[in-house]
């Protein structure tokens, strides 16, 4: 696999509370409650603007030697080995999460507007938690250097070759200026601390860019496509276009 490769999704823009995971056949999806959410403290790593995820505003402290690849609301650390893929609305083509596989793993990240002064994640975690247990699935909080996460494995389910095995996704979330940051780990990674680590410090090097658009709380920040990335799709259609005219 490339640096940059993509897959898509029909659905409606998730919001802060309609979280999910996609690594082949998982899915967990915690619906939004109808009523207003009530407000929580912020959570947040209290080293956070030291050691990240960063905001725009901190920029100068998150240095990478690899540099950023620029999303728009998201700019992703690059590391050796790391590839990239996006999910997005099919009919629309907008992006809605940026997927990061390294060794085995995968992290997704989501961006969220939050309110100035109170936080999203405790809400999350709740509606995660009801969700995974409806599905009959296990779900554990644990405290991390991130604060509270999620820990959560659906019931068994049959691979390609037969075998009934858990999937697991773990889900973390912190609290930043005006906005929050959503990052899901699947993968090898949920069953290797060391390879745990490494996704929770790719994590951690997010910068996220709020912007200064009045957003409503909970609404998706707006995700775009590198121009490296943007050329390969195009070069992709164009291919599979000329594949279709061969065929016909």
């Amino acid at each position: 696999m490339g640096l940059f490769d993509m897959f898509r999704k029909q659905e409606d823009v998730p919001k802060a509370e309609k979280l999910v995971v996609e690594d082949d056949e998982l899915e967990v999806d915690a619906e939004a409650d109808e009523e207003e959410p009530e407000e929580f403290e912020k959570e947040a790593p209290a080293d956070r603007a030291e050691e990240g995820p960063f905001d725009e505003s901190e920029a100068d402290a998150a240095t990478n030697p690899g540099g950023y690849i620029d999303f728009g609301a998201l700019r992703i650390p690059a590391r050796e080995g790391l590839a990239l893929r996006l999910e997005f609305l099919e009919k629309t083509r907008r992006v809605i999460a940026v997927a990061l596989d390294l060794n085995g793993s995968t992290l997704q990240v989501q961006a969220f507007a939050a309110p100035r002064s109170s936080g999203i994640w405790a809400d999350v975690r709740g509606k995660l938690k009801t969700t995974v247990a409806k599905q009959g699935g296990e779900v554990t909080e644990v405290e991390c250097e991130l604060g509270t996460a999620l820990h959560t494995f659906l019931p068994q389910v049959a691979n390609q070759k037969g075998q009934a095995v858990r999937r697991g996704a773990f889900f973390y979330g912190v609290d930043g200026p005006r906005w929050f940051l959503r990052g899901v780990v699947s993968g090898a990674a949920t069953r290797d601390d060391e390879k745990l680590e490494e996704m929770l410090a790719l994590f951690r090097g997010v910068i996220v860019v709020r912007g200064g658009r009045a957003a409503p709380p909970r609404d998706l920040l707006e995700l775009t496509v590198p121009k490296a990335m943007a050329e390969q799709m195009q070069k992709q259609a164009a291919a599979q276009a000329a594949k279709r005219k061969l065929q016909a």
